[in-house]
């Protein structure tokens, strides 16, 4: 074999490494894909759970069995809806070319038993909505009967109290003495078998003390009272077991919901180890596959240099374009992460129907601040592209809170700022400096100088200057926007609130900072509005 058809060969060989770390390249891409698109469809299944949890307490509190009927016909949506989800958990499956190459997560057995464990969570939630929707058209039926009786009960009881106390028998008026006081005890305070006995007790006394009466129709009254008693009685009785019942089944459902969470946060652990594994396993391949690509161009250089007439220039011509498509090739690899970051960040303001250039432009704000704060040019740009993910955990946050059009109240408030922890949680585990930074802004970006932020209450450089950066960024924004609850607010009462805040929400150095190169943060928003 000729040196031509050698070089020629040899030039094969080096486009196919080429076009082998290329296909690693996208591997890694996909499998970034896969692992955000499972993350979801876990978020979802949580979602929907705390949505029947939220049904199974609603349906202990009516007292119309319209909307009952209606609360229903949601829980078998969100059922449905389960159904459909669990269907595109269990069939998802690569082809078998990809098998070769992608790890499928569905397939871990740890992952399966984590799985396997919300579905029968659900199938459990499932279970104590049913019996507890028929107990609660039960009990509405016991509340409309006993509704009815009671005012046939209270006109008896008056009537009987009225021959009683015409009559002036002293043991038969305590005996209505105790008669009312047992009938309360019984309907409104202990509806049990015992208090009922207690409520019955006069009644047969007295059916008994005037059994020989002749005049009057006291004792048919009587034992047309002991009737309804007995009816209205039996419906108390009911209501109040229904009650225990209930009680035991929100208990039961809160347990199953707590449950829920800890798989949930288990099994994010899981993917993300696994994912790290992989994607680790797959640029260690890529560095191999590199550096032999690269010695061999070097090898295939100096062969050529020895048998053909090239002069040294083409040679080290050839090599450097050999060397530039590696290096263009692991560009692109971190370029690719780096949109994936940043397009994380942007699924979690997109779901509160927030534009995508809100995230740019905090970016850019942030890079400004750092490098004026002192920051090296590294360590801003690193900065840049995490802080998009300062709202990630809005992902968990129900649409019912995130995007409602108005204020807050207590309970909806508590559930939106979950969402700094919850974005932590999300990135806590990545080993990579970039996510581990993106982690620190996702939970410190709603601190506040004085202390009176959250989640943790930190003050004054106990917060990290890259939440304390994000904070003022994200802030100054906001406020200039337009969203669903608020109209954009103009640059004087932006500038009075930020004087005013000066060392209470924002760090004073920053806000100095800020003044001083305010025409560069006015540039970046007139360059990218929405």
């Amino acid at each position: 074999m000729n040196i031509r058809t050698k070089v020629k060969l040899s030039f094969v060989v080096v486009i196919a490494m080429l076009l082998f770390l290329g296909g690693i390249s996208a591997i890694i891409t996909y499998q970034i894909k896969e692992n955000n698109t499972f993350r979801e469809n876990i978020s979802s299944i949580l979602l929907m759970q705390e949505g029947m949890n939220d049904i199974i307490l609603e349906s202990t509190k009516l007292t119309d069995a319209l909307k009952l009927e209606q609360l229903h016909t949601e829980f078998v949506m969100y059922e449905k809806n389960f159904e459909d989800l669990r269907t595109i958990l269990s069939t998802h499956a690569h082809t078998s070319t990809l098998n070769t190459f992608i790890v499928n997560m569905r397939e871990d057995k740890m992952i399966q038993n984590y799985l396997n464990a919300l579905y029968a969570n659900e199938h459990r939630i499932e279970l104590m909505y049913s019996a507890l929707f028929n107990l609660e058209r039960e009990k509405l039926d016991y509340v409309t009967i006993f509704n009815a009786l009671y005012p046939e009960e209270n006109r008896a009881r008056l009537e009987i109290q009225e021959h009683l106390l015409h009559n002036n028998h002293l043991a038969q008026i305590k005996a209505l003495s105790d008669l009312r006081y047992y009938s309360k005890e019984t309907l409104y305070q202990h509806g049990n078998e015992a208090t009922l006995q207690k409520w019955l007790a006069p009644i047969n006394e007295l059916l008994d003390a005037t059994v020989n009466e002749t005049e009057g129709d006291l004792h048919e009254n009587l034992l047309y009272y002991k009737e309804v008693v007995g009816i209205i009685a039996e419906k108390a009785i009911s209501i109040e077991r229904t009650k225990a019942i209930e009680n035991e089944t929100i208990t039961e459902a809160s347990n199953v919901l707590d449950e829920n969470k800890n798989v949930s946060l288990a099994l994010e652990k899981t993917i993300s180890q696994l994912s790290n594994e992989f994607i680790d396993q797959m640029r260690l391949i890529q560095l191999f596959v590199g550096i032999a690509t690269i010695v061999f161009i070097v090898l295939l250089a100096l062969k050529v240099s020895r048998n053909v007439s090239l002069s040294m220039d083409e040679v080290e011509a050839k090599i450097e374009e050999g060397l530039q498509e590696v290096n263009a090739l692991n560009q692109e690899i971190e370029d690719t992460q780096k949109e994936v970051i940043f397009t994380m960040g942007a699924i979690g303001e997109s779901r509160s129907r927030e534009t995508g250039n809100h995230v740019k432009r905090v970016a850019e704000y942030s890079k400004i601040l750092a490098l004026h704060y002192g920051l090296d040019e590294e360590e801003a740009e690193m900065l840049k592209l995490a802080s998009p993910m300062h709202d990630i955990g809005k992902i968990g946050i129900p649409d019912r809170v995130l995007n409602k059009p108005g204020r807050f109240d207590e309970e909806e408030r508590a559930i939106m700022d979950t969402h700094a922890m919850l974005g932590y949680e999300m990135l806590k585990y990545s080993t990579r400096p970039l996510l581990k930074i993106a982690a620190i802004v996702a939970k410190e970006h709603h601190e506040k100088y004085d202390g009176t932020g959250y989640p943790e209450q930190k003050s004054g450089e106990e917060i990290h200057v890259y939440g304390r950066i994000t904070a003022l960024a994200d802030v100054f924004d906001a406020l200039g926007s337009e969203r669903v609850y608020k109209s954009a607010w103009d640059d004087e009462k932006i500038f009075a609130l930020f004087q005013s805040e000066r060392g209470k929400h924002f760090d004073p150095k920053l806000v100095d900072i800020f003044f001083e190169h305010l025409d560069e943060f006015l540039h970046v928003r007139e360059q990218m509005r929405d």
